[in-house]
């Protein structure tokens, strides 16, 4: 191979050694975001199960009231 060759080869792996630098950093930041994204996630989760058990106690409440009151026996008035 010739010296301009060696130059040029040289170049390029200089520059692909910094582009994949950059892309490192960059999957860095972009891992750091998921993992940011899924913790929040998990929150809203966790969130969402609470709020949604509340309310099914309730319904359940309001279920038996309901039925507590409602009778299938006639009266004589």
């Amino acid at each position: 191979m010739s010296s301009k060759e060696n130059q040029v080869l040289n170049e390029i792996i200089i520059e692909l050694v910094e582009e994949n630098r950059v892309l490192a950093k960059k999957n860095d930041e972009l891992q750091d975001e998921v993992d940011s994204l899924w913790s929040l996630m998990d929150e809203l989760t966790k969130s969402d199960v609470e709020n949604f058990s509340h309310l099914l106690k309730e319904l359940g409440s309001d279920i038996i009231t309901k039925t507590l009151m409602v009778t299938r026996k006639k009266a004589d008035c």
